[in-house]
């Protein structure tokens, strides 16, 4: 089991990361003037200590947990809460010497009076770059923050309502068009109805509970009904769906009942015959974040490499990322011998910061290519297998984000072709460590990851050589749109196919010939109220660093 002191250098629990320093950093020298004589009161002395000065900068560790609402008694992990009495203007002035510290682009921060935000959440929407990447979006659009209470729960529970059934919401205005992405093995929605699963990839959802979900549904209560119908968050609630499988020109009716479901990080695998009759292995892999993944995975490789496979198609196209201390098992199990003695992942923090993590204050160690378990949930020591491939597929779409890049670029970092197929993946070389103050906690941008070669520069994300977009960093491989008329895995489903087709003949197929095989899966833009799918946890989306530098 992993043991809470190797958290001091990682993305940990509230009370945790505080004490290892979290608000910490540099010191910065006491502002310039405004120093109180020593008959002041009190209150006149905290006046003056908190007061801004434009350019001058206390340490943060100066405001840390002085909250202008103490919180008493312990939170839902049974930590006592650091808070003590302070103001509003302590906690905004936290959030600037906290920025100015540990932010990744401290220097591109413009210095504002905390006095002109009503609340500290305002203030701490400001802090933050205001630059762009080449395509036009915001260099930073993961500045975010939540109350702290969210964060806990979210961190604590293992376990949600659900019906197993992650679904793609393609066009959420009328004519709404929402289907399964993948279901999670041996859930409700696997469940036999006449001899079939109640859903698979790419079961269309036409009615929900009676309700019209196509074209019905105008005012925003019906939609929040639907809303909350499609995305129970809690187990035992029971919908009664109307769906039509791919394919098919008739419907069907079904019933589900939510239950507290644990995602699957490796959802499913197989092995497969190229074309040439080498074996190819394939991995749905969804997730790196519960620590349930490094098992899971080292399963799945370990069976890989009983098989014999020559060839591995990595199927991380909804991989949003995770604890990237299981990113670097994984591609240490690609690679094998190739990734001794190389970096997986070298944190770059801000030019202040040196040679130091500004958060923790430890030094920054590259992250290596792990060759044996860390403890996560496969026995710390021991050893891994390994494929020793010179090549790998990964397939990809926008949600391939943080810690599945990290896999792209680490491999590439060490020589190992990593062949793209599918869409540009959501550029998200950066990570944060979630930090609490005064029940609130904060999501601010704070390292970029750089491979062996010292690249990190993939804000727009990795693309395919052939694909027509004029930004993003172009590797080899084939832009081929997500097929919703095959299942995942199924040697005829595009990004698959195109992977198989490459292996043997090392060239892709016509754009265009993919693309219209699932454009029907598109209907054109409409107006109207819009269904709003849950947002992923920001830590499904983050470099969750835990091990790091051991």
């Amino acid at each position: 089991m992993f043991r809470l002191q190797h958290l001091c250098i990682a993305i940990t629990a509230i009370a945790l990361l505080s004490a290892c320093g979290g608000g910490g950093g540099s010191s910065y020298g006491a502002p310039s003037g405004g120093s109180s004589s020593s008959s002041s009161s009190s209150s006149s002395s905290s006046s003056a200590a908190n007061a801004w000065i434009s350019g001058a900068f206390q340490t943060a560790s100066t405001f840390k947990d002085k909250c202008a609402t103490v919180r008493t008694g312990t939170d839902i992990q049974g930590n006592a809460y650091p808070d003590k009495q302070g103001t509003a203007q302590d906690e905004k002035m936290w959030l600037r010497s906290w920025t100015h510290e540990t932010y990744l682009w401290n220097t591109e921060v413009p210095d504002l009076d905390p006095a002109l935000y009503s609340t500290s959440v305002d203030y701490f929407n400001v802090l933050k770059t205001s630059a762009v990447t080449a395509s036009g979006k915001a260099k930073d659009q993961f500045h975010f923050s939540e109350p702290t209470s969210d964060y806990l729960a979210r961190l604590t529970s293992a376990a949600s309502g659900s019906y197993g059934a992650e679904f793609a919401v393609l066009q959420a205005t009328p004519p709404r068009d929402v289907r399964v992405m993948y279901t999670e093995p041996g859930s409700p929605a696997e469940a036999l109805s006449n001899g079939v699963p109640k859903l698979i990839r790419g079961t269309r959802i036409l009615t929900v509970n009676g309700v019209d979900l196509v074209n019905g549904a105008t005012t925003k209560a019906q939609v929040d009904a639907l809303n909350a119908a499609l995305f129970p968050s809690s187990a035992g609630v029971t919908t009664t769906l109307v769906v039509q499988d791919p394919g098919a020109s008739t419907t069907r009716s079904i019933s589900l009942t939510s239950q507290n479901i644990s995602p699957k990080p490796v959802n499913r695998t197989r092995v497969v015959n190229d074309s040439s009759g080498n074996k190819v292995g394939y991995i749905l892999f969804n997730t790196f974040s519960p620590y349930s993944s490094e098992s899971d995975i080292v399963t799945a490789m370990t069976s890989m490499q009983s098989q014999g496979v020559k060839d591995l198609v990595l199927d991380l196209r909804y991989n949003g990322g995770g604890l990237l201390a299981v990113a670097s098992e994984l591609s240490y199990m690609v690679a094998g011998s190739a990734s001794t003695g190389k970096t997986f992942d070298k944190l770059r923090f801000n030019a202040a910061a040196g040679n130091n993590d500004p958060v923790t204050g430890a030094v920054n160690n590259p992250i290596p290519f792990y060759n044996s378990g860390l403890g996560f949930s496969v026995t710390s020591g021991t050893a891994l297998p390994a494929l020793n491939l010179n090549r790998v597929f990964v397939l990809t779409t926008d949600q391939t984000c943080s810690a599945s890049e990290s896999v792209i670029n680490g491999l590439r970092g060490i020589g190992v072709n990593v062949i793209q197929v599918g869409g540009k993946t959501c550029g998200k070389p950066y990570g944060f460590y979630p930090q609490d103050n005064c029940g609130t906690t904060y999501y601010s941008i704070q390292f970029q990851g750089t491979n062996d070669a010292g690249f990190g520069d993939y804000a727009d994300g990795f693309t395919p050589a052939n694909s027509s977009d004029t930004t993003g960093v172009k590797i080899n491989g084939c832009a081929v749109s997500d097929d919703y008329s095959h299942e995942l895995g199924d040697g005829n489903e595009a990004l698959l196919k195109s992977a198989l087709s490459y292996a043997t003949a090392g060239t892709c197929p016509a754009i265009s010939a993919v693309s219209a095989r699932i454009s029907a899966a598109r209907p054109a833009a409409a107006t109207g109220p819009a269904l709003v799918k849950p947002r992923r946890s920001i830590m499904d989306s983050n470099m969750d660093v835990r091990l790091r530098g051991r």
